[in-house]
């Protein structure tokens, strides 16, 4: 039975730079050998595979260059040894929801969901701190950022203190840059082939933004600025200009990527109508000019009072003389109401299909800044209202251009603020029926007023009150409106650290790996984030030999955290494991794991891994 410890990979999160060395390996064996500190990168043989036998100038290097970019990158690929703790009383239908919620820095998080949800995601929607000068900021440490977050949100004692990255700062937008940098080159790994990115955010970073999601996910894969005309009426009191927008940058992870159409609304169709009384409907009248030449486009044509009507120097006709005269007969062109006019090629509502997106998001069809502090208002009276909330129907936009109702789609927001993301998604499942599902991610930001301690609780209290909002608005529909919360903390794996004064206490007190006042569920938790399963993977519970067994994913991990196993309960516990796991009869191989302080002697741990391997259950761990 092999050992679980802080140093075995499933005490980590997923080691990136291992991984991006094995792809390289697998591509081009000859660029990798030994070198001083382990594997070493053959650059000149990098150069030559790439055509390039000349060096690069640093300094004249195209792209964007600043102070700690290097130790950013590094920050991305160290592993995490964090767990996410569980929730259940903070959460709503913890049993059936497919929804998560996590509280804490989403840079340590988004690496623990590496091994779990790595290709899964479909869209990524964030609106991060735009570095106006009052944003909330910490400084990564490059040593042990979980311990720099412990320490700094309170949970460990150190004096540390929160604080915003003023314009006075020498360090002003390196350190936004560094702080974006590892969170983006994480985010990339988690979408799927055909997923997309959209981030929010204003001038002061805009352009370096815009440089540095092409350098990760490449200039191609580039998909559109789009400009949220948030303000309702202009501020006068502006020294320069009033800022009535922002911007929602958008990537790809493919190139061929498209979004989907939008469904047409009351106002895009307004500006159809019939003043002919078609019986076909309402129409738009399209131009029958084009400015690419067409071999069949010049030709001079008379309307029905005589008057000839030829394309404008540089211009020809859309369609043949024949086909013009052709729909013309059948009541398709437009002459105007005295029939004088130059000739429109009718465009019917019948016939048109939903809209292409364009990059102008109205006020009028998205919400403005006014919109979201009222609907977040309405849920919150006893409260101030949140600074900079977006409004739903602008989240709903972004999702109804990347998503699908009926997919499942994966959508993922780690820099949550209030909510809006959980609550568009709801929203939106309610309107089209879908089974959207969301990841939220929120740093327990301290708030100094009101009855919230931080903006992560004001997080998880807008899910509960908008998801039971939308179930009494909404009888009828039966979908998921719930949420499993999460916090991260440290591993519940204890980490060999021995004091230099007393080695024989140190010794006893890590006889037992897991830390002391963790749950069976906390640890549980933490095996599906360090061996790759979701955590909304169903889990079923059996009582074998008065132990309580887990049956996660259909008996893809078996877990059985009881305190004491003795030798005479051995037999009566393998065989029940044995006879569950083949009525479940996974399609993949099983993982077995038991808690090590639990034997009473290592020949009992030895009897009980030797009757799960004669049976095929190969696997069998302990921690």
């Amino acid at each position: 039975m092999q050992k679980i410890d802080a140093q075995s990979p499933e005490a980590h999160s997923a080691d990136l730079k291992a991984e991006n060395i094995a792809k390289l390996k697998a591509l081009f064996p000859e660029l990798l050998n030994e070198g001083p500190n382990g594997v070493a990168i053959n650059q000149d043989v990098l150069k030559q595979l790439v055509g390039d036998a000349t060096a690069t100038d640093a300094d004249e290097k195209y792209g964007l260059n600043w102070h700690g970019k290097r130790a950013a990158r590094q920050l991305a690929l160290t592993p995490s040894t964090g767990t996410l703790l569980p929730c259940a009383n903070e959460s709503v239908d913890w049993d059936s929801t497919q929804n998560l919620m996590i509280e804490g820095d989403n840079l340590e998080v988004l690496k623990l969901l590496q091994k779990s949800y790595a290709g899964k995601v479909k869209l990524i929607y964030i609106d991060p701190p735009y570095n106006t000068g009052q944003d909330f900021v910490y400084p990564d440490n490059f040593q042990d950022n979980l311990k720099n977050y412990l320490e700094i949100t309170g949970q460990l004692d150190s004096g540390l203190k929160v604080s915003t990255n003023n314009e006075s700062s020498g360090r002003y937008h390196t350190d936004w840059l560094n702080m974006i940098y590892p969170r983006l080159i994480l985010a990339r790994s988690l979408l799927s082939s055909d997923g997309v990115i959209f981030i929010s955010i204003d001038d002061h970073e805009i352009h370096h933004l815009r440089s540095m999601v092409s350098e990760i996910f490449g200039e191609e894969n580039f998909a559109a600025t789009a400009i949220w005309e948030k303000a309702d009426s202009p501020r006068n009191s502006a020294r320069q200009f009033s800022e009535d927008h922002d911007y929602i940058l958008i990537f790809s992870k493919n190139p061929e990527w498209t979004p989907d159409r939008l469904p047409r609304t009351e106002a895009s169709n307004s500006i159809y109508s019939n003043p002919d009384n078609d019986p076909r409907g309402e129409w738009l009248p399209g131009d029958p000019y084009a400015n690419k030449p067409y071999s069949k486009g010049k030709f001079s044509i008379a309307g029905p009072t005589g008057r000839t009507f030829s394309p404008p120097p540089g211009r020809f006709w859309r369609i043949s003389e024949e086909k013009l005269r052709a729909l013309d007969a059948d009541g398709r062109i437009w002459w105007g109401p005295k029939g004088d006019a130059r000739p429109s090629i009718k465009r019917y509502l019948t016939e048109v299909a939903d809209l292409t997106p364009r990059t102008l998001w109205r006020k009028e069809d998205v919400g403005s800044n006014r919109t979201s502090k009222n609907e977040l208002r309405s849920l919150f009276p006893e409260s101030e209202s949140f600074d900079t909330p977006k409004p739903i129907r602008l989240i709903e936009r972004v999702l109804q251009l990347a998503t699908s109702p009926k997919s499942g789609d994966l959508i993922l927001d780690f820099f949550a603020g209030s909510g809006t993301t959980g609550h568009a998604t709801y929203s939106l499942n309610t309107a089209d029926d879908g089974n959207r599902r969301f990841i939220l991610v929120q740093l327990p930001e301290p708030i100094s007023s009101g009855p919230f301690e931080n903006i992560a609780e004001i997080t998880k209290e807008r899910l509960r009150r908008s998801g039971a909002k939308i179930k009494a608005d909404n009888p009828m529909f039966s979908g998921d409106t719930g949420f499993r919360a999460f916090k991260l903390d440290n591993s519940n794996i204890r980490a060999w650290n021995p004091s230099s004064t007393d080695v024989a206490a140190d010794l006893l007190a890590h006889e037992d790996h897991v830390i002391e006042g963790r749950s069976e569920s906390d640890i549980l938790y933490e095996l599906l984030l360090k061996l790759g399963l979701d955590l909304c993977v169903p889990i079923e519970q059996q009582h074998i030999a008065g132990k309580t067994v887990h049956s996660i994913g259909g008996g893809v991990l078996l877990a059985c955290l009881a305190e004491h196993i003795t030798r005479d309960q051995v037999e009566d516990l393998a065989q029940g494991v044995i006879a569950w796991h083949k009525a479940q009869a996974p399609a993949s191989d099983s993982t077995c794991v038991f808690r090590d302080s639990s034997f009473a002697d290592d020949i009992a741990k030895t009897n009980l891994a030797a009757i799960l391997n004669q049976a095929g259950i190969k696997n069998v761990r302990s921690l």
